[in-house]
């Protein structure tokens, strides 16, 4: 791997090669509420059906605040796990969803279709996250939600899906009905992959182990990496990024985050040093990073006027012990 130049004279040829989260996740010690399993086992969730296709009904879990009435107007978040479009589950994010919705946000954790278990292209995968956000804005009045606070948020592939449907137009299932946008008002993405076709430049960054190739993204690929489709007017977001990680690397963040900077949009990216893949995910490092990036995450909402008052990650942890 060649050393970048900086952005500003050289941008990036990229491959990403994203390996599980479930693999990578397998060889450190879960917790016993880790929710990493397929079907998901996520007590306190209340299940609907977003969408169906064929015979696969795709669910929302959805974590509501104490005493939450439908005429709150809430805010919101959807989280899309990760597992490189092939495998992983909504229970993913089942902590993150907890602890926002101790804060007051309606945060769910959605699954969609995986080449694994229903044989579909990246494509598919996009399709179903802008079915996702637009149900739950077609359903907000219902779900007590505010359908102008509803974000977008994943990590690794469910990172890209999140990046995806603030960034990028069409791609929608077909017979929805699309005068309800499904465009996220911010977007939250861990370790995303935001780059999936060859930016121009003389720097080289990235893997070979797999190439996005149309055979397998069922498109080009350029047409759904979010970084070739950053144009003003982009939702807010934020970007947490491990700098060693060599499965989804640190520079294409950056690629993102000067791409949406230079396009007028609000990006930040907050890097964690020495950190791999996934670092994020509650179970590991004894939770740290679980516990930093939740709260980076929550100043970041909260800046946006979503939520009030200082974190309370701290004490949601010692709930959970």
């Amino acid at each position: 791997m060649k050393r970048l130049t900086p952005f500003a004279s050289c941008a990036f040829a990229v491959i990403i090669a994203l390996t599980p989260l479930w693999a990578q996740q397998a060889a450190s010690k879960r917790p016993k509420r880790s929710g990493f399993e397929y079907p998901p086992q996520l007590p306190g969730a209340k299940v609907e059906v977003y969408k169906t296709v064929g015979d696969v009904k795709l669910n929302l879990y959805i974590f509501a605040p104490e005493g939450h009435q439908p005429d709150d107007k809430r805010p919101a978040i959807v989280f899309f796990f990760g597992g490189a479009w092939t495998t992983g589950s909504p229970g993913q994010f089942l902590h993150q969803c907890e602890y926002l919705a101790s804060r007051g946000m309606v945060a769910m954790t959605a699954d969609y279709r995986v080449a694994s278990r229903h044989q579909v292209k990246l494509v598919q995968c996009v399709a179903d996250a802008k079915s996702a956000i637009r149900w739950v804005r077609a359903n907000a009045k219902r779900l007590g939600v505010d359908p102008d606070r509803i974000a977008a948020g994943g990590g690794s592939a469910g990172g890209h899906l999140a990046g995806a449907v603030g960034t990028i137009e069409g791609l929608d299932e077909k017979g929805e009905d699309t005068t309800v946008s499904s465009k996220p008002n911010a977007m939250v993405m861990f370790n995303p992959a935001l780059v999936l076709a060859p930016l121009q430049g003389d720097g080289v960054v990235g893997n070979d182990r797999l190439k996005l190739t149309e055979e397998r993204c069922g498109i080009a690929p350029v047409k759904i990496s979010p970084c070739h489709h950053v144009r003003p007017g982009a939702p807010p977001a934020i970007i947490f990024h491990g700098m060693a990680d060599t499965t989804v690397p640190y520079a294409t963040a950056r690629a993102f985050t000067e791409a949406m900077k230079k396009a007028g949009n609000r990006c930040e990216l907050v890097g964690f040093e020495g950190q791999p893949h996934g670092f994020f995910n509650f179970g590991r490092g004894e939770n740290k990073y679980f516990v930093e990036t939740t709260r980076k995450m929550d100043l970041f909402l909260a800046s946006l006027g979503w939520l009030k008052g200082e974190p309370t990650i701290d004490e949601f942890m010692k709930r959970l012990r």
